[in-house]
């Protein structure tokens, strides 16, 4: 089959999710809808936990690392679909598409780590109290986040370099959402098998250890709650982490189903589907399932509109 240089001939042609909806202006405005929500959710909680001293601990520290990261991670991918179907333009240049999936692997990856190490940070908070500030200290809280996005770089650079230095065929389109992994290889010339298999060990690896870590620390949690004294202590522990793992498990499960599945099981329809769950869905609903429902944060909320007020109207 003949080659063609995606350099130089316009790249790709990204056929995301509303071309073949059935009502694709209502898809547009629901996912315009959610990218608002996203930015207003993720950008208020950044702005709290910047602002407001109280929250400058380890749980916010983090909480605050994970809403930047969905920032970044919804607006990749968002803006770009929404207006490219106003605009009726597709087309996605070869270095677009090679940035935009770096920028897709490095935050999706780092915050699949980022989540392993939120999940340690509870189970030190409730499992081991007296010891939170030494075991959670302000050096431990940077490496663990350092560690997050170094790793995450590392590994969607690779990826990345791999998946475009192969030649592609004369089809350009890619039936997908964004520019990812599985959706480009079914356009290359060469023979990918093995390079889909070290896909498919590199995902599952990216995947199991952190959700080991995320499911140990779970488990001992439920462990000391279910031996709390205090009824209302306990059910509040346990609406918080069942919250908490329902979050965690949309994630990975939308994560386990693009890289860690092999190819046959995939459809471009559910591959968008899943798409818009972990790129749209869960950066709007982690602020709110995570803390923007916590008594510290709209404590911190009410400070920072009480200082507005003071200064907008001095007199009252």
């Amino acid at each position: 089959m003949e080659h063609w240089n995606s350099t130089l001939e316009g790249g790709f042609i990204l056929v995301g999710i509303l071309k073949d909806s059935g009502s694709p202006e209502l898809l547009w405005a629901t996912l315009a809808v959610l990218y608002m929500l996203a930015l207003a959710n993720n950008g208020l909680l950044l702005l709290l936990i910047t602002v407001d001293a109280r929250l400058h601990v380890p749980m916010y520290f983090l909480l605050g690392q994970l809403s930047l990261m969905d920032l970044l991670f919804t607006s990749v991918v968002t803006p770009k679909a929404l207006l490219d179907f106003f605009l009726k333009e597709n087309s996605i240049s070869f270095g677009g598409c090679a940035l935009q999936m770096f920028l897709a692997l490095t935050l999706g990856g780092a915050e699949d780590l980022l989540l392993a190490f939120m999940a340690y940070d509870r189970y030190v908070a409730i499992c081991h109290p007296l010891n939170y500030m030494v075991l959670m200290s302000t050096r431990v809280c940077w490496l663990m986040v350092a560690m997050s996005w170094i790793l995450a770089t590392l590994s969607a650079l690779g990826h990345t370099l791999y998946t475009m230095h192969f030649p592609f065929c004369m089809s350009r389109k890619i039936t997908h959402l964004l520019c990812v992994i599985p959706s480009l290889l079914k356009l290359a010339c060469a023979d990918t098998s093995r390079y889909e298999l070290i896909v498919y060990v590199t995902g599952v690896i990216f995947l199991l250890l952190p959700l080991s870590v995320i499911v140990t620390s779970y488990a001992l949690i439920l462990f000391t709650v279910l031996h709390m004294p205090s009824n209302e202590g306990r059910q509040k522990a346990l609406v918080t982490c069942s919250s908490h793992l329902a979050m965690v498990g949309m994630f990975y499960g939308a994560a386990t189903f693009m890289y860690a599945l092999p190819s046959s099981l995939h459809s471009p329809k559910q591959d968008n589907i899943i798409s818009v769950f972990y790129t749209m869905v869960t950066p709007v609903l982690n602020p709110l399932i995570y803390s923007l429902r916590n008594k510290e944060v709209i404590g911190a909320l009410k400070r920072v509109l009480g200082k507005y007020r003071l200064q907008t109207h001095p007199n009252f």
